[in-house]
């Protein structure tokens, strides 16, 4: 099983997923090294803590911060936290519209707070398109296997 199965599963609840999109991230950038290289750009899977370092480094914001701002508008970003549709897009502009990057962690199963967290270990991503648009989207673990 791979780190990002693992992370999808909730088996890395201690662990963030950060992607940079190729636009968006030097050629010479020392993340290619450490990250798994995708189509599109390149996905980190890392402990919290060097995960979010890793994203104010390459992004110039705080992860947390980003967050905050990014749950304000609901999205659709792909299970495989390396691509999404931005809500402002339309057919007439979609091309002005591609993931600049992403963060993403687990939120662990919580029956008290109820709702999605009664449910599940629940998935927390927010991505950032080249529009200026940040968005995000959440899911239990299990209920997208897209």
């Amino acid at each position: 099983m791979s780190n990002l199965d693992e992370f999808l599963a909730g088996e890395r609840l201690d662990d963030v997923v950060f992607y940079l999109s190729d636009e968006y991230l030097d050629d010479d950038s020392r993340l290619r090294a450490v990250g798994t290289e995708t189509a599109g750009g390149v996905r980190l899977i890392l402990d919290g803590e060097t995960g979010r370092s890793a994203f104010q480094a390459g992004t110039g914001m705080g992860a947390m911060e980003f967050a905050k701002t990014a749950m304000d508008a609901d999205g659709e970003i792909a299970r495989s936290l390396d691509d999404g549709a931005c809500p402002v897009a339309d057919d007439a502009d979609a091309d002005d519209h591609a993931i600049r990057f992403v963060f993403a962690f687990v939120e662990a199963q919580n029956e008290e707070v109820g709702g999605l967290y009664a449910e599940g270990d629940v998935v927390h991503a927010y991505a950032h398109c080249t529009c200026g648009e940040s968005y995000s989207h959440k899911w239990v673990i299990g209920d997208r296997d897209d």
